[in-house]
This record gives structure tokens, C-alpha cells and sequence, in this order.
């Protein structure tokens, strides 16, 4: 039986947690394309009321940067960009809503988007995007403790400049390497924590403790067909990223709208409690 809210210390109704973990299905390779392939018509069905949501992505990211380093942002230009994927749950989570609406039978115009915010777990979809953004962040810190730790600590004079030390030194490859290692590190924690939480959480009342328990938990059943996933959301987000970020105004949607099927495939939802009317 589904567990349903129960009055916190305050008197007022919370999200209740689950009695016993949510059940989580495993997938296969069948499922991560039918979950594109869902995405992208869930993309068709609404593009041009959306498409201006993935020029903000970048913005974002880049605005982040430069608040929390200052003007040093060449050397952190490429892990900046690979960092966006980070944040990828937390920016999705506008489309997560639309495709539930979508899928319920709702009206799901261009301004449902923004229904996220009142959303009855806001305050817990809220904590998760604070978790994900700090986990941004610290890479976002790692990649400049390792620009200072194989080049120093003087800024480049010039990106050609940055370039030649970067592709024909080797402190410059050490660099590249140390910091692929480290942000696979950094991507798959994110994928652990975001895959299923943030879609949950919009989806139904539940514990943000809940939620990401689940995720991890189905990362864990699926760990082949989750990395594949993963992988397969960089390189759409490298890709969207050329030239100038333009391409993101596609693949954030329809990676955004994917993310939510899979969700649907690998959680069993009648194990949640329900949504409040």
C-alpha cells in the first residue's frame, strides 16, 4: 500500500517517506532508445514555444563560473562546458514537469515550464538542484586547483597561447588526463544522485532522501545500460554545445523529455504515493 503524508512536528502535511524501498526495474538498450525517441516527439509536439529554454542553459553556466572565479575563465573554459552536463538534471526539471502533464492528459503549454516551481515537493526539488549545483561547483574548483597545480599559477597570456601549452607540453596533457579522470568521477556521482530523483520529485510527494536512495539504487541495477546513458548525454551536449551553444536549444529539450521516460521505465510509480490534487 502507497504511504501517504503524515503531519510533521509543525502540524502541516509533508512529503511522507516510503515505507520500503521503491521497486526499480531493469532495462535495456531497447529502452534508452525508445526514451529518445519518445523525447525527441515530446520535442516535435512543443519546439517552438521551448527552444528559447536551451540558449539559458549555457548562460547559466557561464555566468556561474565567472561570479565564483572571477576573470579567470579561459583555463576553466573547457571544464566549464563539460561541467554543464552537471547541471543538466536541475535545468531538465521544467520538462519534466510538461511531460508529466503531457502524459496525464494536461494542458502542457510553453508556460508549465515554470510549474515546477509550485510544485508540492518544491522545497525538496529545491534541495536536490542545491546539492547538484554544489557538486557543479566543486568541479568547477578541482579544475582550477589542477590548472594551478600543472601550469601554475599565472593566467595565460593568450588562448593561442593556453592552446600550445595545453596540446604540446606535458604538463599540459598531465592536466587533460588528471582532469578527465576526475570529472568521470565527478559525472557519474551526478548521475547516481539525478538520474530518477529529480524526476520523482516532480512527479510524486516524496522524501528527497527517497529520491535519491532510488537513484542510486537504480544506477545500481542497470549499471551497463545507465553509463551508455550517460555517455550518451555528453556527447549530445558537446554536440548542441557547437558552434556557440545553438545545438542546446534541441538537445536539452529532447534529453530533458528523455530523461522522464526513462525515469517511467525504471521505476515502478505504483509503489509511490499519489500526487495532491
Amino acid at each position: 500500500m502507497a504511504a501517504t503524508a503524515q503531519p510533521n512536528r509543525t502540524g502541516a502535511y509533508g512529503p511522507p517517506r516510503a515505507a520500503a524501498p521503491v521497486p526499480i526495474r531493469r532495462i535495456g538498450p531497447g529502452d534508452l532508445r525508445a526514451a529518445l525517441r519518445e523525447g525527441y516527439g515530446d520535442f516535435l509536439e512543443k519546439r517552438g514555444d521551448l527552444v528559447f529554454i536551451g540558449f539559458v542553459y549555457p548562460l547559466v553556466g557561464i555566468v556561474t563560473a565567472v561570479a565564483a572565479l572571477g576573470n579567470s575563465i579561459l583555463p576553466l573554459f573547457f571544464p566549464l562546458v563539460a561541467g554543464l552536463s552537471l547541471l543538466g538534471p536541475v535545468v531538465s526539471s521544467g520538462f519534466y514537469e510538461l511531460a508529466r502533464r503531457r502524459e496525464a492528459g494536461l494542458e502542457s503549454s510553453w508556460w508549465h515550464f515554470f510549474d515546477v516551481f509550485r510544485n508540492p515537493s518544491g522545497t525538496q526539488i529545491a534541495l536536490v538542484s542545491g546539492l547538484l549545483f554544489v557538486i557543479f561547483l566543486a568541479w568547477i574548483v578541482a579544475a582550477a586547483l589542477l590548472y594551478r597545480l600543472f601550469l601554475g599559477e599565472a593566467p595565460p597570456e593568450s588562448i593561442g597561447g593556453f592552446l600550445t601549452t595545453l596540446f604540446t607540453t606535458p604538463e599540459g596533457w598531465g592536466m587533460m588526463i588528471v582532469g578527465d579522470l576526475v570529472g568521470l568521477v565527478f559525472a557519474l556521482l551526478v548521475l547516481a544522485l539525478g538520474l530518477v530523483s529529480l524526476p520523482m520529485l516532480v512527479d510524486r510527494p516524496v522524501d528527497p532522501g527517497v529520491a535519491i536512495a532510488t537513484s542510486i539504487r537504480a544506477v545500481r541495477a542497470n549499471p551497463g545500460v545507465t553509463l551508455r546513458w550517460g555517455v550518451t548525454v555528453v556527447v549530445l551536449l558537446l554536440l548542441g554545445s557547437i558552434p556557440f551553444f545553438l545545438g542546446l536549444a534541441v538537445a536539452l529539450p529532447v534529453l530533458g523529455y528523455a530523461t522522464w521516460h526513462l525515469y517511467t521505465r525504471l521505476v515502478d510509480r505504483s509503489a509511490l504515493p499519489p500526487r495532491p490534487a
